[in-house]
């Protein structure tokens, strides 16, 4: 049995869990999302808990199993709390402003990058060098993220460029000179 996919899901007060067909939908204070899981799956509330359940030991049911559990376990914290993901922008002249709904960004291009926020997504920029998305759905907040790094990710030379908070870069050495 899938360690993660037996545990079950607690709803916390304030969050709504309805299960109809392959569909479920989760209510919370930050919004509503709305998903479809795998067929092979059975998902009922019962007692303020969500479980997730598999019919037999095949591989493909092992694997969804856990799976499911995780994506539903995500719903439910992130109308519950949110999601976010930081970035740091490090490199000279290289910075970051908020502009109404737009992220303006200053990336040595000759040009400056704008990106703008979502329905789901929130950017903010606290200081010239951070950025913050936010959102109640994990994958999206990723992804978005994912696409920010994008504009300029960060080069392994001398590590300019924009990172995840935390995120280490592998540094290579420049040239080496003529030895004599």
């Amino acid at each position: 049995m899938s360690r993660i996919g037996r545990k079950p899901i607690v709803i916390p007060a304030g969050v709504e869990v309805a299960v109809e067909g392959n569909a479920i939908t989760v209510k919370g204070p930050k919004g509503t999302l709305h998903s479809n899981f795998h067929p092979l799956m059975t998902v009922k509330v019962e007692a303020g808990e969500v479980l997730v359940t598999r019919p037999n030991d095949e591989k493909q049911a092992r694997s969804l199993h856990g799976l499911t559990r995780t994506n539903i376990s995500n719903m439910v914290e992130g109308v519950m709390h949110g999601f976010e993901k930081k970035l740091e922008v490090q490199g000279v002249g290289y910075r970051v402003a908020k502009q109404g709904t737009n992220l303006v960004m200053n990336l040595g291009y000759s040009h400056q990058v704008i990106v703008s926020e979502t329905d789901d997504i929130k950017i903010d920029a606290p200081d010239a060098n951070t950025i913050i998305i936010k959102g109640i759905d994990k994958q999206k907040v990723g992804q978005f993220a994912a696409e920010v790094r994008e504009k300029r990710p960060p080069e392994p030379y001398k590590g300019k460029g924009i990172r995840y908070a935390g995120e280490h870069i592998i540094r290579k050495e420049g040239k080496a000179g003529k030895g004599k």
